[in-house]
C-alpha cells in the first residue's frame, strides 16, 4: 500500500533535451526549455557552471547529451557534418533530432545521414538573444519536416509552451525567403558598420529604424553572417541584384552617365569610381 501511495505522488518524468552547443543562441535556448525538460548540455568551449547554477541543467558529456529524448544541434553550419557523425553511435531508437541552423537545404542534407531509427526535425528561430531579450512570444520559427512525424509534436509545443508563431515549410522554401528576409538585411547592416555615420541631431524615423536594424543585428558572429549569406543557395543572386540596383539608382544622383555605369560593371575596369556632383 505505502509503494503504491508513494509511486502515485512521484512526478511525472519530465522528457530530456540534450543540447549540442551552448554559446550564445544555446543559453538562449536553455532559458526557455529549463521548464518544460530536463536539459542535458554539451560543449567543450563553454562554461556550463552558471547555467547549472541558475536553470538546474546537468552538464554532461557529449554521449550522455545525445542519448536525450530529444536532442538539438546548436553550432555553425560548418560544424554540423562532423557532429552528426559524432553523435551517431549514441541516438536512442525513438528519439528526435533538430537543428537550429539559420539556412535549411544543407543543414536538411547532413541530417538526413542520421540513422534511421531517429526522427529529424529542422528548425530555425528568426530571432535571438537580442530580439528575444524581452520576451519570446509571438515571434516566429520555421519548422521543416526532414523524417518521421515529430514535426507535428515540435511545433505543438513551441505553439502551446512557448507562443511562438510556427511555420511549417519546407528546406528550399525557407532559403528562398531568408535570402531576401536575412540575407539583404545582414548585408545592408555589415556595409553600414563598414561606414560608421555621423552622430546627427536632427533624424527621422525611417532613419531611426536603420540604425536600429544595424544596432540589432552588430553583435551577431562572423559565423553567423558566414551561414546566411555564403551556405543558402539563393543570396548570391538577391545580392547581386541588390548591388546592381544600387549602382543604377545612386548613379543618377552622382552624375555618373549611362555609359559610366555600364563601365563600371567590366570586370577588367574595377578602377573607376564615379565622383559624386556637389
Amino acid at each position: 500500500m505505502t509503494s503504491s501511495v508513494n509511486a502515485s505522488l512521484e512526478k511525472p518524468r519530465r522528457p530530456s533535451i540534450g543540447m549540442i552547443g551552448v554559446g550564445a543562441f544555446g543559453m538562449f535556448a536553455v532559458k526557455h526549455l529549463s521548464a518544460h525538460f530536463r536539459v542535458v548540455g554539451f560543449d567543450p568551449f563553454a562554461d556550463l557552471q552558471p547555467l547549472e547554477a541558475r536553470y538546474g541543467i546537468c552538464s554532461a558529456c557529449l554521449p550522455e547529451a545525445a542519448s536525450c529524448d530529444f536532442v538539438v544541434l546548436s553550432m555553425p553550419v560548418k560544424e554540423l557534418a562532423n557532429v552528426v557523425q559524432n553523435i551517431r553511435p549514441y541516438l536512442r531508437a525513438g528519439s528526435v533530432v533538430l537543428d537550429v541552423c539559420s539556412v535549411k537545404c544543407g543543414p536538411a542534407a547532413i541530417l538526413k545521414g542520421l540513422p534511421s531509427h531517429v526522427q529529424v526535425v529542422g528548425t530555425h528561430p528568426l530571432f535571438g538573444p537580442q530580439s528575444g531579450k524581452n520576451g519570446i512570444e509571438g515571434l516566429p520559427i520555421a519548422i521543416v519536416p526532414i523524417r518521421g512525424t515529430a514535426y507535428r509534436i515540435v511545433a505543438a509545443f513551441l505553439r502551446a509552451q512557448l507562443k511562438l508563431r510556427v511555420e511549417i515549410t519546407t528546406a528550399e522554401n525557407h532559403d528562398r525567403q531568408m535570402a531576401q528576409v536575412q540575407g539583404l538585411t545582414h548585408l545592408i547592416s555589415r556595409i553600414l558598420l563598414s561606414m560608421p555615420l555621423s552622430p546627427a541631431s536632427m533624424t527621422t524615423t525611417a532613419f531611426d529604424h536603420l540604425k536600429a536594424m544595424t544596432e540589432l543585428l552588430c553583435r551577431d558572429s562572423d559565423e553567423l553572417f558566414h551561414a546566411i549569406c555564403a551556405e543558402n543557395p539563393y543570396v548570391k543572386d538577391v545580392i547581386r541584384r541588390f548591388l546592381d540596383m544600387s549602382r543604377n539608382v545612386g548613379g543618377r544622383f552622382c552624375g555618373d552617365s549611362e555609359e559610366e555605369l555600364l563601365q563600371s560593371k567590366a570586370p577588367k575596369r574595377t578602377n573607376l569610381q564615379p565622383s559624386c556632383s556637389e
